[in-house]
């Protein structure tokens, strides 16, 4: 189990990483445009940049929010339910979440592929860097959810969301 924690550990390091630094990256974006509004000099890139910065801030914090559960999760009625049957609608939630996420991501590839004949206009950035956002959404998310079920099944885990701690 150590050598789980450890790949658990550094996948959800990663995407806390490619989630602050997109979030920053967009943050400057959005100062720049404003400054550059205020002063009569707006550059057009800042727009497009933060359109960008913004998809990969979700593509890198979806899996996140599953695993902290602030993603979209109603447990008021199932947590409600007697017995085990909140465990085991916990562990239907996570297979579904896992195996859609699974099955879409060839149909997502085929849809980064076809960004390699395009270019962003004010960036002149390949679009498939850009579609990956998709793609890595869908990755991390069935990651995140696949680690969720086998904790569940292994019993290392009662598939409820990991809060982080308060500092």
């Amino acid at each position: 189990m150590r050598l789980a924690d450890t790949i658990i550990h550094v996948l959800t390091r990663t995407a806390q990483w490619g989630t602050g630094l997109s979030f920053a990256v967009l943050i400057v974006s959005v100062l720049i445009q404003v400054t550059g509004r205020t002063t009569g000099f707006a550059p057009v890139w800042t727009e497009e940049l933060t359109r960008y910065a913004l998809l990969f801030s979700v593509a890198f914090g979806a899996g996140l929010a599953f695993r902290s559960g602030d993603l979209v999760n109603v447990d008021v009625v199932c947590e409600s339910l007697p017995g085990r049957l909140p465990w085991v609608l916990r562990l239907v939630s996570a297979i579904a979440t896992c195996g859609l996420a699974v099955y879409l991501l060839p149909h997502a590839w085929r849809y980064v592929s076809i960004g390699k004949m395009q270019t962003s206009p004010a960036l002149g950035v390949r679009m498939d860097v850009i579609h990956l956002t998709v793609w890595l959404l869908l990755l991390l998310l069935a990651v995140f959810a696949g680690l969720r079920v086998l904790g569940m099944l292994s019993g290392a885990e009662d598939g409820k969301p990991v809060k982080p701690e308060e500092d």
